[in-house]
This record gives structure tokens, C-alpha cells and sequence, in this order.
């Protein structure tokens, strides 16, 4: 694979792929987001692409066949990632109606297509996390996880999951997530809180079958993510939707003392109530099944939790520069 698309490449993830195709040896990137006044800007300042795109015009000449060159892949990590947003309409078009077009477009020119889904179109997680699950069975718990979904259950309907590949993220953490805001990881924000006054906020459990801090979910570091991306690529016969995940549920109170502990300080944890909009929808356990991907010949060689938040708290948050590099050779350069 030589020349490749990553939409949404200066967003978290899809910054840390084109990251990983840059150690591949793959510069000739054309990236496609949507930048605006942001600060995920800064993503980009360390990597090697050949251009770059509005999303909008990206997908208008990637229509009108004017990009330009012709991808081999095309990695779409572009979309509306806020578990909270509430403008349904805006996230059926920009999570659902864009990604179905562009996918019908790159799989009629035999283009290599991988799309994010999430793990949020489990909903809570009532029946499991399991990719081998009948998507018609799964009921997301806000509009995020549905736009998501729906796109899941278009391409099953219309036979594309057999020629593209999909990936239900679980908790990713880990650098170039700075400018995403409430949406960050818990390990940003933790180390963030300790940094300003030695201790860490999180949930109160509202369930009596789970003690405060005990919920559970599966972390998965980001640079894990984008080795299993990058198989995915170069391996067109694996084909269908796939669990991304470590296959561990850990609770917040091993993360957070992960963070002190790369911090080198004592944990100082307090619990707080969970705001009351969040409750009927919150996620108290997640665990991905990761057997269809195993299953499919992906070498699964995860970081251990601790050790991937010492990696990010003392290589990335602790450094004057914590964005992910790809070294010299023109870094950030369009056109090089």
C-alpha cells in the first residue's frame, strides 16, 4: 500500500494512524477533517502527508473522481465523536449519510475502506460485547452510538461488510487526544486534575451491585489501536465488523492509580455524584470479545494496562512535546 486517505486524520485517532502508515514508510497521505478554530491542529505539526483536504470538498471530488491521486485506502476515522451530542440530524449526516456514501464510492472502485464504528452501539450492555452478535438485536443508548449503528446495519443490509472492514472502539486513551475536550480520556483528565491539586475526581456508583469507582471498561491504548489497524489494511480478505479492545475490563480505580503511579505519588481519589442526565444512560462494565479478530489472524499484543499510561504519562503528557512524531524528513509538510 502506497497512497492512502485518512479522514478525520487530524483528529485523535486518525492522526495516530497516519502516524503509524509514516513508520510503514507511507507519505503519500491525503488527510480530509474539518479543522476550524480547534487546537487539533497540532496533531498534524509531526507528521509526513502529501495534502490536505476540507471534509466537504474531499468528498466532492472524491466523487467527481478529482482527488489528487487515486488511494489504494481509504481509513475513515471522520466523524462526530461526542457520546453527548444531541443534534440528531447533524449526526445522521455526518456519521451516517457521509460515511455510507463514501463507502459505496470506495468499494465500487475496489478501494481498500475501513470505518470506525464504536462500542457504543451495544447500548448497555445488557446482552454482551460480542461482534458475532446480530446487529439488529442491539439498542445504542444515545444519538451518537445510533448514527453509529445505523451505518453498522446499512452495511450488513447491502452486503458491504463482506469487501470493507469496521471497528468498534472501546476506550481508547492516549496522545493527540488534547484537543477533544470532555470527550478526552480518563488518564488526560486525571493526570490533568493531579496536576492542579493533587487528587482526582470520579463517579459515584448509583447501582448497589458496584462500589464506587469499580466501574469497569475496556482501556485500550492508541498506539495498540493503529497496529491492528494498520493488519486490517494490508490484509483485504479480512473482512466485516471487528471488536477493538484489550479483552480486560478494568475499573477507574486501577486506571487512576496507574496515573499516580507514573506520576510517582500516592493516590488521592474522591468520589463524586454522577450528574443526573448521565445515570440512565451510563455504561457501568465493558469488555470487547475478541475472538473474531483473533479468529481472523490479527496478532493481538496489547499493552498491559499500566504499562500503557506510564508510556503516555511519562514519554507524551510529561514532555514539552506530547504529540506523536514521525520523525525528520519533512515533517508536516504538504506536498513533500
Amino acid at each position: 500500500m502506497k497512497r492512502a486517505v485518512v479522514t478525520g486524520g487530524a483528529g485523535f485517532i486518525g492522526s495516530a494512524f497516519v502516524w503509524k502508515l509514516n513508520r510503514e514508510g507511507v507519505d503519500d497521505v491525503l488527510i480530509a477533517d474539518s479543522l476550524g478554530n480547534g487546537e487539533k491542529w497540532k496533531n498534524l505539526r509531526n507528521l509526513r502527508f502529501s495534502d490536505y483536504l476540507d471534509k466537504g470538498e474531499f468528498l466532492e471530488r472524491a466523487l467527481s473522481d478529482t482527488l489528487p491521486f487515486a488511494p489504494d485506502a481509504i481509513i475513515h476515522m471522520g466523524a462526530c465523536s461526542s457520546t453527548t451530542e444531541r443534534d440528531v440530524g447533524y449526526l445522521m449526516e455526518n456519521n451516517y449519510r457521509y460515511t455510507r456514501t463514501l463507502a459505496d464510492w470506495a468499494v465500487s472502485r475496489d478501494i481498500r475502506f475501513l470505518y470506525a464504528s464504536s462500542a457504543a452501539t451495544y447500548g448497555s450492555g445488557e446482552g454482551g460485547f460480542s461482534d458475532e452478535s446480530g446487529l439488529s438485536e442491539l439498542r445504542p443508548l444515545n444519538p451518537y452510538g445510533y448514527s453509529k449503528h445505523l451505518f453498522d446495519l446499512y452495511a450488513e443490509r447491502s452486503g458491504l461488510l463482506d469487501r470493507i472492514a469496521g471497528l468498534k472502539f472501546f476506550n481508547v486513551f492516549g496522545p493527540n487526544e488534547y484537543h477533544k475536550g470532555d470527550m478526552a480520556s480518563v488518564v488526560f483528565k486525571a493526570f490533568r486534575q493531579i496536576q492542579e491539586d493533587g487528587r482526582v475526581r470520579l463517579f459515584k456508583s448509583h447501582r448497589p451491585d458496584c462500589a464506587d469507582g469499580e466501574q469497569a471498561r475496556d482501556f485500550v491504548y492508541v498506539k495498540d489501536c493503529v497496529d491492528v489497524m494498520w493488519w486490517l489494511v494490508i490484509h483485504p480478505e479480512a473482512n466485516g465488523l471487528f471488536n477493538l479492545g484489550t479483552g480486560k475490563a478494568r475499573s477507574f480505580h486501577d486506571l487512576v492509580k496507574a496515573v499516580f503511579a507514573a506520576m510517582g505519588l500516592p493516590p488521592q481519589i474522591e468520589h463524586i455524584p454522577m450528574p443526573e442526565h448521565l445515570r440512565e444512560n451510563y455504561q457501568y462494565h465493558t469488555r470487547a470479545d475478541m475472538g473474531r479478530i483473533e479468529g481472523a489472524g490479527c496478532p493481538l499484543d496489547f499493552h498491559p494496562l499500566e504499562g500503557a499510561v506510564r508510556d503516555y504519562v511519562v514519554n507524551y503528557l510529561h514532555s514539552r512535546e506530547p504529540y506523536l512524531s514521525s520523525g525528520s524528513r519533512a515533517n508536516g509538510t504538504p506536498g513533500t
